[in-house]
């Protein structure tokens, strides 16, 4: 087999999206796309035509790609060489310090991932047809070879599918695990046979938490597609903006980014937004995969007890329900969502590290920190709310 040519591609619009979004599965059906929403081309250049990523950021876009001998692309990945930590959502600060007490350099680094998007997919994406192993070979060269060019101290793939996990610690990475709050869909006919799922006295607190959430004359309003209108991502962006500032300093999506997935992906949005007194006062933000609902962001302008768990958690069951999606991803963090049905999952990363001492240092940290995991998830699932006898996930 002839060797495949690999190159960086320092923003995406270098590549045509539709080589990309061949390799992202996604082709022009929406149906076509098995993965999630985010390695499609139209959310990864949102990203960097709004500005998000690219100069000043501290991610810069450069995308693997490979190419067969006919220069048909026949592999990618979303790649960035990143100046700090942040916006990842998989935490290597404490190693990046430690390396600098002791007289190394952490930055640059390579992360293969999704900026600002907590979310499990794929990351070595390869185009149907193709030799899977051997593309995938090709891209994780190129990214070794991109580390070594750029002076970059370790590569990140983060969030990965569980196959990919096991194809890079087979070559060489070292595997870290973490874990988030997913809720399975069952096969419910509605919310109210969900929570008949429950242990009573949870089932019965989540209906008081939906009821309490839409006193004070509060409306709730499902949005997608054509529906949501500039006006409704102005109204969102300042409940991100407000909300963003609090946690984390500086919002890292800016109010351009929202009307370009609005022009580019709309289909593939669900908005939820609460209304009190004719005006907008809180909404929702996930992303609609084949299988999965992604609930992403959420701001408010008014603080209501219970219309976060409403907007974020309850809504997003509702849909995935009454669109026969097999499960909501609420993103990072977050025990509370424990009580209101959703399950403890492993996510995945991969981390390659350069320098032999940083890598036997964050290999022991990272079996220890793996035992720790496995014991929380195991805690976890003893206090699921589910009432004894119904449907189990395991």
């Amino acid at each position: 087999m002839p060797e495949p040519t690999v190159k960086i591609a320092p923003a995406i619009s270098l590549v045509s999206a539709q080589a990309w979004d061949s390799c992202a599965r996604a082709g022009k059906a929406f149906d076509d796309n098995p993965a999630c929403p985010f390695t499609t081309y139209a959310f990864l250049s949102a990203l960097e035509d709004a500005g998000c990523v690219g100069s000043g950021t501290g991610w810069s876009p450069a995308h693997i790609l490979v190419e067969d001998a006919s220069e048909e692309l026949i592999a990618a990945s979303p790649c960035y060489l990143k100046t700090h930590s942040m916006g990842e959502y998989v935490f290597d600060h404490a190693w990046a310090d430690a390396y600098t007490r002791a007289g190394g350099r952490y930055y640059p680094k390579l992360q293969l991932s999704i900026p600002f998007t907590p979310v499990t997919g794929p990351r070595l994406l390869v185009r149907p047809g193709a030799d899977a192993e051997y593309a995938r070979g090709a891209l994780v060269a190129g990214a070794r070879a991109l580390r070594q060019q750029t002076g970059a101290s370790s590569i990140h793939a983060t969030f990965l599918e569980k196959a990919e996990f096991e194809a890079l610690t087979e070559q060489g990475f070292l595997g870290r695990i973490d874990q988030q709050f997913h809720w399975m869909n069952e096969g419910y006919e509605n919310f109210e046979e969900f929570l008949e799922s429950l242990a009573s006295r949870k089932r019965k607190a989540i209906r008081r938490e939906r009821r309490e959430a839409l006193e004070n004359g509060i409306t709730v309003e499902q949005l997608t597609g054509s529906a949501i209108s500039e006006a409704h991502w102005d109204a969102f962006h300042a409940f991100y903006e407000d909300t963003g500032a609090r946690k984390w300093g500086r919002p890292y999506l800016n109010r351009r980014f929202f009307s370009l997935i609005g022009e580019r992906m709309a289909d593939r949005i669900l908005l939820v937004m609460a209304r009190r007194e004719g005006r907008y006062i809180a909404g929702a933000i996930n992303f609609i995969g084949r299988d999965a609902l992604y609930g992403r962001n959420w701001g408010c302008i008014e603080d209501h007890p219970f219309l976060h768990f409403e907007l974020c958690y309850y809504q997003a069951i509702d849909f995935a329900i009454s669109t026969g999606l097999a499960r909501v991803e609420a993103g990072a963090q977050g025990e509370h969502k424990l009580a209101r049905g959703y399950r403890p999952v492993t996510t995945y990363s991969a981390h390659d590290i350069a320098d032999p001492g940083l890598r036997r240092a964050i290999a022991d940290y990272l079996m220890r920190e793996r035992g720790y995991v496995e014991a929380v998830v195991e805690e976890l699932e003893e206090a699921l709310p589910f009432r004894k006898g119904a449907p189990s996930m395991s």
